[in-house]
């Protein structure tokens, strides 16, 4: 079959056509969809702007601050030495009796 040159024949030029009207269609529809969303927004906005907001929820009162504890201060003190004790131990700075010694102390206290 001998090769044609120039113009397209007739399939080709409905071919290209078709394609043409589709993605024009495509778009137009695109176009009128987005158009219509910004519409309904425009329109959403306007009957939000001429209802008054509600109003807020009443909020809970805030709790009372509870008292201080002094029996945890005197826990946390306790623990603070206990600590500073096994570092002390660690560093090789007391011996084991020495720091059964004070722990008892600082327990008993």
């Amino acid at each position: 079959m001998p090769q044609r040159f120039g113009r397209p024949g007739l399939l080709g030029t409905m071919a290209r056509t078709a394609v043409i009207s589709g993605t024009a269609s495509a778009v137009s529809n695109r176009v009128n969809r987005g158009m219509a969303e910004r519409e309904m927004r425009r329109e959403q906005q306007a009957a939000w702007g001429a209802q008054p907001p509600p109003p807020p929820a009443p909020a809970a009162p805030a709790p009372a601050p509870a008292a201080p504890d002094p029996g945890a201060a005197q826990v946390s003190d306790r623990v603070a030495q206990l600590t500073q004790l096994a570092d002390l131990k660690a560093q090789g700075l007391l011996t084991e009796e020495e720091f059964a010694a004070e722990k008892a102390r600082v327990l008993n206290s």
